[in-house]
């Protein structure tokens, strides 16, 4: 993990153990609180279990066949070993979770389920050809410290550095192509990765990419470094405002049509439920996401 005084990169694919870790603030976790501070102590603070859907775990699966296509040899990384990949690496996920087979329905079968699957590596292959790329890192865990002392915590999805210095930052979707909130919580996300490379590396990126696998689209979009400054504020205001809540308990619910989509409904004021008694600032870190945050 970084020092306190000299933040250093963690290594494609690593993951750190088990133990006390210092808060830090990842996209997924600083985007619930801008959502719905509420949301954020459910999720971060009491740590409510949230059964996932169909979609992120097929979305998980998919990111880990893309990272593992990029571990071949570049001539094997064409179409039918990655489609090859997609059942070995549901039942290696499986095996890890076994939880993860209630998402099926009595009688569900989930070879028909990851047949879905299929679509999206044929997206993805529409819109790159692997073979002609080498990636610096996949699944590359990104840790840096803020001169405000803000610690930054993310997942990268891939990490592409061209010989002559210039990075592009990757992120694979395998949901559709976004409307307006959604479009802008993806900017948020990759403007974070932007940010925390930025401060580890002394380089803006040059480029920031979005693959829409389902809609077989691709965003590009190109930060510089007045814009990456003025986000490092918005994240320092943000952490300060969790710290409050933290500090007093105070996490007040955000009613918005995403409302919908959220899983604790039944602990919500705003649904008329009641908020578990507040356990205090959580260890080990409340700022940690898992695979299914990134596999939207």
């Amino acid at each position: 993990m970084a020092t306190e005084t000299e933040p250093i990169p963690v290594q494609a694919g690593a993951r750190q153990g088990a133990g006390r870790r210092r808060p830090a603030l990842s996209p997924s976790r600083a985007g619930d609180f801008k959502q719905c501070p509420l949301l954020y102590r459910f999720r971060a603070v009491d740590r409510l279990p949230e059964t996932p859907t169909k979609a992120q775990v097929r979305g998980t699966v998919v990111h880990a066949v893309l990272e593992r296509l990029y571990g071949l040899p570049a001539v094997q990384r064409v179409p039918e070993t990655a489609h090859g990949l997609l059942a070995p690496t549901w039942a290696g996920l499986l095996a890890e979770q076994p939880g993860l087979g209630a998402i099926f329905d009595e009688g569900e079968d989930p070879a028909d389920w990851l047949a879905s699957a299929d679509g999206l590596i044929d997206g993805y292959f529409e819109l790159e050809d692997p073979r002609r790329l080498q990636p610096e890192a996949c699944e590359l865990l990104v840790e840096t410290e803020l001169p405000s002392g803000v610690l930054l915590r993310g997942y990268i999805d891939r990490l592409d550095v061209a010989p002559t210095g210039e990075i592009r930052v990757v992120d694979y979707k395998t949901g559709a192509a976004p409307r307006e909130i959604g479009e802008a919580k993806a900017l948020f996300q990759m403007k974070f990765y932007a940010l925390a490379v930025w401060r580890l590396r002394g380089e803006v990126p040059r480029q920031l990419r979005l693959m829409y696998l389902a809609d077989r689209q691709s965003l590009a979009y190109t930060p510089d470094e007045g814009e990456l400054a003025r986000f490092e504020r918005t994240l320092d205001a943000i952490w300060a405002a969790i710290l409050r809540a933290g500090r007093s308990g105070d996490f007040r619910p955000n009613k918005s049509k995403l409302c919908g989509w959220c899983s604790h409904q039944a602990h919500c004021p705003e649904f008329g439920g009641t908020p578990p008694e507040y356990p205090g600032w959580p260890e080990p870190d409340p700022g940690e996401e898992s695979a299914l945050d990134r596999a939207d």
